[in-house]
């Protein structure tokens, strides 16, 4: 098994995930920004160009990073990033819903139609347009995490959870890519620095990100 990787944000979140739960596997890293991912022979092994993704031992290919978590996770249980129960596995999903849907999705896509143009103008459909309207959006669903963040550590209280590592892996990128983050977010800004502090936040990070001059 190995898992096929890039820099960017979510191979970021799935080696993150990986760090926390001290798993090692082999890892083949493919040129993102030159657009390796683009083409042939990658688009044999995942159609949609997307990275990361886990090849299994028998040629298998599961891309989308909640799914590759999904899949270590019931491989390697402990410690749980997810959850140990069925209400400790609902929290956790509902968390990452939540922070997917009103604050990633915006935030990602207002740096492919903005900052990113450049790289992704002949890669998809881009809406210039709409960038700033997504970091708007973006940033309201910010301030909505915040006030769930109110008297926890983490989205889902004493324990980190993919929630946290998803959030995380975004924010750094999309502030390393000159977006600003409203002080008096509070919450976020405790939350933000309690992750970056973990040394999975370290070691998930590209080994080229300085040169890049973004965090993924």
């Amino acid at each position: 098994m190995k898992l096929l990787s890039s820099f960017g944000p979510n191979p970021r979140m799935v080696l993150m995930f990986m760090a926390e739960k001290n798993i090692t596997m082999a890892i083949e890293n493919h040129d993102i920004l030159g657009g390796e991912n683009r083409r042939e022979p990658y688009l044999k092994k995942n159609p949609t160009g997307q990275i990361p993704c886990l090849e299994l031992d028998n040629g298998q290919v599961i891309s989308e990073t909640v799914a590759i978590c999904e899949y270590l996770e019931e491989l390697h249980p402990t410690p749980a990033l997810i959850g140990a129960t069925p209400v400790e596995r609902a929290e956790a999903r509902m968390a990452l819903r939540r922070v997917e849907l009103n604050v990633c999705e915006y935030f990602y896509n207002s740096f492919r139609f903005g900052a990113g143009l450049p790289l992704f103008k002949d890669r998809m459909r881009c809406l210039p347009e709409a960038s700033a309207g997504l970091n708007a959006k973006g940033m309201d669903g910010l301030a909505l995490v915040d006030t769930l963040l109110q008297g926890k550590r983490f989205l889902c209280g004493e324990r980190l959870t993919i929630g946290d590592i998803v959030l995380y892996c975004c924010l750094d990128f999309y502030v390393s890519t000159g977006a600003k983050i409203d002080p008096a977010l509070k919450n976020v800004q405790a939350w933000m620095a309690r992750v970056n502090d973990r040394p999975s936040a370290n070691s998930s990070l590209s080994a080229n990100w300085r040169e890049i001059g973004m965090r993924g």
